[in-house]
Formats: C-alpha cells, sequence, structure tokens
C-alpha cells in the first residue's frame, strides 16, 4: 500500500546512510531528476537554480536536521574519475567535503563502482573542487578504512587581526582545503573546546566567519566558484607537529557542526602548518574533534605550486566511514512541511 502511495505521488529518492567520525553523510544514489550542465561546476550551479527544493526537503526536517549532510551522486565529466559528487548542506553547497570522500570511499567498492583489489582499492571522485583519489583498504572482501590524497591545499593569509564585535582583536589565519576556512585558537574567544557548550563555540566562530566574510575578499586560482568563506575552524592552538593529536571544532554553512575533526579542515591546517614551518612533508598528524573525540590523519605529501602559492601541499587524509542503514523517501504532494524546515 505504501509503495503504490509513493508511486502515485510520483517522487520517491532512496539514500544510503554513513557516518564518518559522527557525521552524517546521506548520499543520494537515485530519485534526483537529471541535471543539466556539461561540467560538475555547472550541475552545482543548476541545482542551486532549479533544485534546492530537493536539498532543502532532504537536508532539513523532518527528514534530516539543521547539522545533515549529504552527498549527491552526479554524471561525471573527467574520463579519469570512477564518480562524481556534489555536496550539499543545511545552507546550500559546498566544493569539498573530506568526511564524505572516506565514505564515498567504501561505497564505491561496496557498491561496484569501481572493481575492488587488495590490499587497497583505488577510487577516484571528482568533486567540485577537483579530483580526488582514494585509497580503500580491502582485505577477504570486506572494506575498511580510507585515506585521500587532496586537491592543493595553501595558506590564503597568515597571522592577519580583525576586530569582532563582542570579542575583541582575533589573530586567525585563511586557509584553503578544495573550500577556505578561517582557523582561529579558540582561547582568543575566552572558550575551551572540551568545556564550553556548543552554542558558545558556534556563536564565536560565527561571529568570526561574519567579520573576515565583510572585509576580507577571497580569490582562488582556478574559479569563482570556488572563491568563498565557507566557516570558521577553532582550534587548541597546538599548531606545532607532535604525536599528540591537535583539536579542533569546525562551524559551516549556517552555524552547521561538523562532529567529525573535518577532513577540508584538516587540509586546510595542514597546508597553514606547512606554510608556518610547524610540520614537515612526511609528518602524519592526528586531528581530533574538539567534542566527540573521533580522530583524522593529515599528512602533507609534496609541494606543488598551484597559481600563485609556491608552497601548496598535496595532504593525506585518513578515517574510517561506517554504515547506518539505507532509506527510501517519499513526497506526498499534499504535505505542505514536505519542502522542509528548520528549527534552531
Amino acid at each position: 500500500l505504501l509503495s503504490a502511495m509513493a508511486a502515485k505521488d510520483g517522487v520517491v529518492i532512496q539514500t544510503v546512510e554513513m557516518h564518518t567520525g559522527g557525521e552524517p553523510l546521506r548520499i543520494i544514489k537515485s530519485g534526483y531528476p537529471p541535471l543539466q550542465g556539461s561540467t560538475i561546476l555547472e550541475k552545482r550551479r543548476y541545482v542551486r537554480a532549479n533544485l534546492d527544493h530537493l536539498r532543502t526537503s532532504l537536508m532539513a526536517e523532518p527528514r534530516g536536521h539543521s547539522d545533515m549532510y549529504g552527498a549527491l551522486l552526479v554524471e561525471k565529466d573527467l574520463p579519469e574519475a570512477d564518480l562524481a559528487v556534489l555536496f550539499m548542506h543545511n545552507e546550500g553547497y559546498s566544493t569539498m567535503c573530506g568526511h564524505a570522500v572516506i565514505a564515498l570511499g567504501r561505497y564505491a567498492v561496496d557498491h561496484g563502482l569501481v572493481t575492488p583489489s587488495s590490499p587497497e582499492t583505488l577510487v577516484r571522485i571528482q568533486c567540485p573542487c577537483g579530483l580526488i583519489t582514494a585509497h580503500t583498504e580491502y582485505r577477504e572482501g570486506k572494506t575498511g578504512a580510507v585515506w585521500f590524497e587532496s586537491v592543493p591545499s595553501f595558506a590564503f593569509a597568515v597571522d592577519k587581526k580583525i576586530q569582532v564585535p563582542g570579542y575583541g582583536e582575533i589573530r586567525y589565519d585563511i586557509g584553503y582545503g578544495g573550500t577556505f576556512y578561517a582557523l582561529a585558537e579558540v582561547k582568543q574567544f575566552g572558550l575551551d573546546l572540551a568545556t564550553t557548550p556548543v552554542h558558545q563555540l558556534v556563536a564565536a566562530a560565527d561571529a568570526l566567519s561574519t567579520a573576515v566574510k565583510a572585509s576580507v575578499t577571497i580569490t582562488h586560482p582556478d574559479s569563482p566558484d570556488l572563491a568563498f568563506l565557507y566557516g570558521t575552524i577553532l582550534t587548541d592552538g597546538k599548531n606545532e607537529f607532535s604525536e599528540e593529536p591537535t583539536a579542533n571544532l569546525c562551524v559551516f554553512a549556517d552555524c552547521q557542526v561538523d562532529r567529525s575533526p573535518c577532513g577540508s579542515g584538516v587540509m586546510a591546517r595542514t597546508a597553514v602548518q606547512f606554510h608556518k614551518k610547524q610540520i614537515q612533508l612526511g609528518q602524519k598528524r592526528m586531528f581530533v574533534s574538539g567534542k566527540v573525540g573521533s580522530m583524522f590523519t593529515g599528512k602533507p605529501q609534496r609541494v606543488i605550486q598551484y597559481g600563485d602559492y609556491q608552497d601548496a601541499v598535496i595532504v593525506e587524509v585518513g578515517g574510517r566511514g561506517h554504515y547506518l542503514g539505507e532509506a527510501k523517501f517519499w513526497f506526498e504532494a499534499d504535505d505542505e512541511l514536505s519542502k522542509g524546515f528548520l528549527v534552531k
């Protein structure tokens, strides 16, 4: 009966539900209308302009929540890619997402998008920021940990100061890891990652993001579509390389809180640390979520010139995604709340 009702209304979207380090990922595998655009950035513009009601339907309540994250599998336009993906969240569409890439590394192998090989399987994922090569552990027919090689990551601005209303002068950096982040030590705000309530950390991070967006013009070597500040990462200030993990909390989009250490944030932090000579090529660092305690690894692999950035780096980021289940979402024509809402 329920399947008949869904078929009558005509819209059924099927997903696979995963998480990486506690950060959710809703992989949309079928049900979306065909997308227009010959490149992945054109497809990103198309869904934003024409299909955003589906993003809000799947990310927001009652199907999701204010911190839901999604990955829409789309047709690739790079011949060397195995799959292509658009990322979505509570505000719109990101250009890079490390926790999603880690989960998709397992998904691609387990769902036959690539031919598995042991001890690891290469998965080439086209993201809006560029091609990412993931390495998926594969032993005795089972997938495991995933590590990936980033797009060129770089320090956009370092040791800057800005007046943030309610907090005074804040020192910050801006790093790029497929998307741009402001990076600031949390103690400048009089807060602590472990003990301060999340809503206070979110308020501080959002205040810095707002101030930086109002005063700094972001540029990207390749495309204006990539030139925007995605959010702020509050850190414990332990930027010098150490065997001990460094903690952070990423607040992005519309005050969305990343439960994981944030894969693209690890790329951005590592690039800034490398620029400041706080970490060397080949040194693997552990990055831990300031609230959940989950962990990613980050390692600057090699230097690459990227536009005017002489010391951009390719960063290896590692973690593990886990399956939660599958879902089939129906959209009844008379449901006035079907397009989603957020109570915050």
